[in-house]
Formats: C-alpha cells, structure tokens, sequence
C-alpha cells in the first residue's frame, strides 16, 4: 500500500494585496512555516504564478520550484477552475463569468471561450515543464440552467448538451495526453460534472478518454447528499486528486439543498474548517489509504465562520492525524507457520489422490 502526501494547501482562497499574501515567495515562507509540505497553485493569479512563462520558459518553472523549495514545500499541481469554467458557458452565466476573463474578451462569448482554451493548452504545457502529473480544474457547465426538470426538458436537450460539452473538452484532453498529464475536473455542483452519474455520461461522451479523472472533493458530495465514500468505491480508479474541505448540512421546515437564497452562513448547507462539519474523514482516508491512493491531501479552505489563518493553522494539524502510515506487514505474521506448497496440498486432503 502506499501513503498519501501532505498536507498541502490550495493557494487560490489566500492570495491577496496584503502581506505575506501578495507574492509567492511571502505567502510559501507563510505556509512552509504552518507545516504544509505542498501547495496548490491558482494558475490565474499572477500576484502569484505566471502562466504563460510557465508554459514557455523552464527556467521559470526551476525558479518557482526552488523557491517553493526554500521553505520546504513542494508543487503539488496547478489549477485552472476559472479557465476551466469558461471552456463551456451557457448565456444566462456570459456576464457573471466575464469577470474571470480579462478584460479584452468581456461581452464577447466566443473570444472569451477561445482565450479559456489557450489557457488549457498552455496549462497542459506548463504542467509538463514543471514535472506534474496531475491538475485541476473544471468542466463548465451548458445545462446548469435545466438541472431540475421544470418545464420539462425537451428531448435531446442532455444528450446534445454532453456531446458539446465533449467537443470542446476533447482537444484539451489530447493536449494534456501529449504532455503526460491527467486532468482533474472537480465535481461540484454549477458544473454539469456534479455527480457520478454526469461524470460517466461526459466519460462516455469523451469515449472513456484516460486523461478525463476526479478531483474528489467530499464537501460538494455532502451538500447534494451524495454518499461520497460509496462514490470512492465506484469511481476509485478515476480519482487522481484530493481536496480535503469539510461541510454540513442541516436541512429546518424552511429550506434544505437549495437553501432558499441565503448566503453562506444562513444556509443549511455550508461550508466549514476542517473538523468543525460533518464529513467523515476517517473512512476516507481508510479509503483512500485501501485503495493505494498515493496523491496529495490538499486543504481548500472555505468557511463561512472560522477567519482562514486560523483554518489553515487548524488544518495541518487536522491532516497530519488523518494520513495513514500504511503497513508493509499483515497484523498475523507472527503467526506464520511457514508452510510450504506440499504441506498446503496435505492441508486439504490433494494428497490422498496423488501417487
């Protein structure tokens, strides 16, 4: 069996214009010194990580290495959830998601969605140069807008939806093939990868395409009430990727999933730090720990209460106690008796027919 890595942190719910949080070399010292031995690195922010030099340029990805180095940490992958959102927008979302596009692409949809491609290319590049394997991030969503049926959803309407969706993830899901690298699409609710059940229908679409994998993330799972461990029974050979974020949900006569509009903290359900929800982490890391999981355990830190220092200070300790230390010995070899293959015939009586 093999032991999973960490604990790391997800870069991306921190970066900020405020020291240690605005350069990379403040915010590892930060994190180094916390404990954490990886991190995860927001793609986007380029108080942070430059991209397009890190597709290009391997001095770079050696400079962003060693400086991660410095204090301790290692790169665990890169993300890109917002280009990834991009790939695939549905109109109703064009002037939400602008936002996350520079600004020479606003109000225009099909430059907008041609610059999140770029951005994948090169995300397949630089993961490459850098020496990963893994990355995050996610699928973008056509069909968001008729997750629940009503009016009813005209025929076709699923299926011509997954086979777009699979069109324009297919030259991405190439690209990252050539460079070696699984793409990681974290299931989570806005996505039309949400479930299971969406991910096979988009794995069928993509015709089961190696490079198409999870980043398993059990908070999303315990908010749409998903059993998220039977989901690492299914699915364990596609999970490539680990966020370790905790949640609850705790449905009143007024509202339940969908919580009725409410922000965060008036919802019942919500994000939490780590320990303070309700996911089983124990049985996950068993999990995992089983099924020769030997990828990160990153933090993404969300909360709707707890200040995010002092959930980042609680997480490393929360990881450190759940990675499992796997064994390389059987709990009864004590017991051994060393028996060989003749004496093991002679056990069930295969000698009796033996001359």
């Amino acid at each position: 069996m093999k032991n999973l890595k960490g604990p790391a942190l997800f870069l991306a719910q921190f970066a900020s214009d405020e020291a240690p949080f605005n350069s990379l070399d403040s915010i590892a010292k930060w994190a180094g010194g916390l404990g954490f031995k990886g991190v995860q690195m927001p793609s986007w922010d380029a108080r942070l990580f430059d991209l397009d030099r890190a597709a290009s340029d391997l001095s770079y990805c050696h400079e962003v290495k060693e400086k991660l180095a410095k204090y301790g940490l290692e790169l665990t992958e890169l993300s890109t959830h917002l280009q990834g959102q991009l790939v695939a927008v549905h109109p109703a979302y064009d002037q939400m998601f602008d936002g996350f596009a520079p600004e020479s692409v606003h109000g225009n949809p099909k430059a907008r969605q041609a610059w999140a491609v770029d951005q994948m290319m090169k995300a397949a590049q630089a993961s490459k140069n850098l020496g990963l394997t893994n990355h995050a991030s996610f699928s973008g969503a056509l069909l968001w807008p008729y997750m629940y049926p009503w009016p009813q959803r005209p025929a076709g309407l699923v299926e011509a939806g997954f086979e777009e969706l699979a069109r324009l993830w297919l030259p991405i899901l190439n690209e990252f093939d050539r460079c070696g690298v699984n793409v990681c699409y974290e299931i989570h609710p806005g996505e039309d990868l949400h479930d299971g059940v969406t991910f096979e229908m988009f794995l069928k679409a993509v015709d089961n395409h190696p490079r198409a994998n999870i980043l398993f993330d059990p908070s999303h799972f315990l908010l749409q009430q998903l059993d998220y461990l039977d989901f690492i029974d299914i699915y364990r050979d596609r999970i490539k990727m680990f966020h370790v974020k905790d949640a609850e949900f705790n449905p009143t006569g007024r509202q339940g999933v969908y919580g009725g509009y409410q922000g965060w903290t008036d919802r019942a359900a919500r994000f939490r730090s780590l320990g303070d929800g309700q996911v089983d982490f124990k049985s996950i890391f068993s999990k995992l720990a089983q099924y020769d999981f030997d990828g990160w355990a990153v933090i993404e830190w969300e909360c709707c209460l707890k200040h995010p220092e002092a959930g980042a200070e609680e997480g490393v300790k929360f990881v450190n106690e759940h990675i499992i230390r796997v064994t390389d010995k059987a709990f009864d070899d004590f017991a051994d008796s060393g028996v060989d293959d003749a004496a093991n015939r002679k056990s069930l009586g295969l000698d009796r027919w033996e001359s």
